[in-house]
């Protein structure tokens, strides 16, 4: 790591959390929220044209449709029979999003080593989560956490499934740390089912247990 890599990655660790926010609410991605989650999402689509498909295709796929085209294949998808995810509300304003369905949607996952099924029991997925620039650092990763898992509870899952970033030294930018990171998941829940990778994990929680969502 350069000198100015390294002060960098201090500077980020430093820097405070900013005060965790109250009076969340959480809606699922339906039609009539279409205009927010744009909002949220921004021309970029979040990330790079992601518009949360990235798991949900090839790589082939996502490299040849980033951009508008998968803008278009994520309004089909809030326009279907369960929507694709929710979105966190402070007051009007959209503030964050978590991508949740059953793991067999996300064909990307299927094609991975060390995201491969950890056992043969139906699971669903939270592998994106997205957190507008000023409510970051603030508990939102989490709270969108606990409402996936109300909401695949409500589906009929019994196990809820991410694959979090595992803190590092250095700063990973914001844009690109979809997954999330381990310590939010551990605050909603969730545990360390698998560890193929020094930089990443297989989080699960149990959802047909007393816990509450």
């Amino acid at each position: 790591m350069t000198e100015r890599a390294s002060k960098r990655a201090r500077v980020a660790r430093a820097k405070p959390a900013a005060p965790v926010v109250a009076g969340l609410r959480f809606a699922a991605a339906t039609p009539e929220r279409w205009n927010d989650l744009v909002r949220l999402f921004g021309p970029n689509g979040a990330c790079a044209g992601c518009w949360c498909m990235y798991y949900r295709q090839t790589s082939t796929e996502f490299n040849t449709r980033k951009g508008e085209s998968n803008r278009r294949a994520l309004r089909r998808l809030v326009g279907g029979s369960c929507a694709p995810g929710l979105l966190a509300y402070a007051g009007d304003a959209p503030v964050g999003w978590c991508a949740v369905a059953p793991r067999a949607e996300y064909t990307r996952l299927g094609r991975s080593r060390n995201l491969a099924p950890v056992d043969d029991q139906p699971v669903w997925s939270v592998p994106c989560l997205f957190v507008a620039r000023d409510w970051r650092r603030r508990g939102v990763t989490a709270r969108l956490l606990d409402a996936a898992a109300a909401h695949a509870r409500a589906h009929d899952a019994r196990i809820l499934e991410g694959y979090p970033l595992v803190p590092q030294a250095g700063a990973v930018p914001a844009a690109f740390a979809w997954n999330g990171f381990l310590p939010a998941f551990e605050a909603a829940g969730f545990a360390v089912a698998a560890r193929r990778s020094a930089r990443q994990v297989i989080a699960r929680r149990r959802l047909d247990r007393n816990i509450p969502a």
